[in-house]
């Protein structure tokens, strides 16, 4: 492609009338301009002929597993009559679709892609489809799930310079977009300081404010229920040694892709998630918290168990000669472990934030 592409051209006029742009506005752009954007503008991003997978279309079995989590969370609470699901950044609805075949309840999704939004109409009403957090219901109770969501929302960039911050804009040059250096606004310094963690000189920080601000929205919405966070990231401490190159990067067609500043637009745009900055936010807004990996929670939710069962099945098909069941059978065993790799799916973080209805509970970090 072009880097004369339509995007790419659009960027450019705005930052010939306007300036740089901070890295954010730039994100946001590339992945949700009502006629650029990654997600905004092209197809069902999450499917096999897309750009990339997540848990629900590695396998069924993960929803089918949030599913005993949102039950235990509904008896929990004594099975209240408006009890709710929502999906947050539900994609093609795989997620919803596996869950409520296990545990029938009434659903929720927020979704800006049109493509998405029409496949999820085939899992839930579209009067249940909305835009964002603040289209839905006020005071809700239930559980919010977030798989794979916050690594998309807009990043700044800032760098450690000496014992402050400087901050990476978007400029053009010759037609071309480059990064450029850029005083550190406030709102940067102060995330930096709190949250970045250990940072040498000339390492890079993805400042995510706009995940925090989204938690802080769910949480707020919320009268009682859980938050279940899923992506990849880690704690501040932990993203250290990623820290000299930073964690931002792209995606196209299920591989890394090129430098996000090359087709804006055309690539999926990502960083690894801060999960310290999400774990105060919840505690701040009188959460109990807790953090453990994919396989972990998985584990806890019975998949180890499913899988066993599986393993035995195919082992009784293969002796009966049904071939045909013994491969549907061995398809679901493979994608159930694949969601337990602990170098793949199974290394994601998975954060359940629970809010009670006197919002005071006590919290807890594994």
């Amino acid at each position: 492609m072009s880097p004369m592409s339509a995007p790419h051209e659009s960027l450019l006029r705005r930052i010939r009338e306007s300036g740089p742009l901070p890295f954010e506005q730039f994100h946001a752009f590339a992945l949700y301009d009502p006629e650029h954007g990654f997600f905004t503008a092209g197809p069902l991003r999450s499917a096999e002929a897309g750009d990339f997978l997540t848990s629900p279309e590695v396998s069924p079995v993960f929803g089918a597993s949030l599913a005993g989590f949102v039950r235990a969370e509904r008896r929990r609470r004594g099975d209240p009559d408006d009890f709710v699901v929502v999906d947050a950044g539900a994609g093609s609805g795989s997620l919803l679709r596996s869950l409520l075949e296990a545990e029938p309840v009434t659903a929720w999704a927020t979704e800006v892609s049109p493509a998405a939004r029409k496949s999820l109409a085939s899992v839930i009403p579209e009067a249940r489809i909305v835009g964002s957090i603040s289209d839905l219901p006020q005071h809700l109770t239930g559980v919010v799930i977030a798989n794979e969501l916050l690594d998309n929302l807009p990043v700044a960039l800032a760098v450690r310079s000496g014992d402050g911050w400087e901050e990476r804009w978007v400029a053009a040059t010759s037609g071309r977009l480059e990064l450029v250096a850029a005083p550190a606004r406030e709102v940067v310094m102060e995330w930096c300081e709190e949250f970045a963690g250990p940072v040498a000189e000339g390492g890079l920080v993805e400042v995510q404010l706009a995940a925090c601000d989204w938690l802080g929205a769910v949480v707020d919405r919320l009268s009682a229920g859980a938050v279940v966070a899923i992506d990849y990231g880690d704690t501040a401490g932990r993203l250290a040694s990623r820290r000299p190159q930073g964690t931002l990067r792209t995606y196209r067609s299920h591989h890394l892709g090129p430098d996000p500043l090359e087709y804006p637009g055309e690539t999926d745009i990502t960083v690894d998630v801060n999960f310290t900055a999400l774990l105060t936010i919840a505690r701040r807004a009188g959460c109990g918290v807790d953090l453990v990996s994919q396989e972990e929670f998985l584990t806890g939710l019975g998949l180890r168990d499913r899988l066993r069962e599986l393993r035995y099945r195919e082992l009784e098909l293969a002796g009966s000669g049904e071939e045909l069941r013994r491969l549907q059978v061995r398809s679901e065993r493979i994608g159930a472990e694949t969601l337990l790799h602990p170098r793949g799916l199974g290394d994601f973080r998975v954060m359940v934030a629970r809010k009670e209805p006197d919002a005071a509970t006590a919290t807890s970090e594994r």
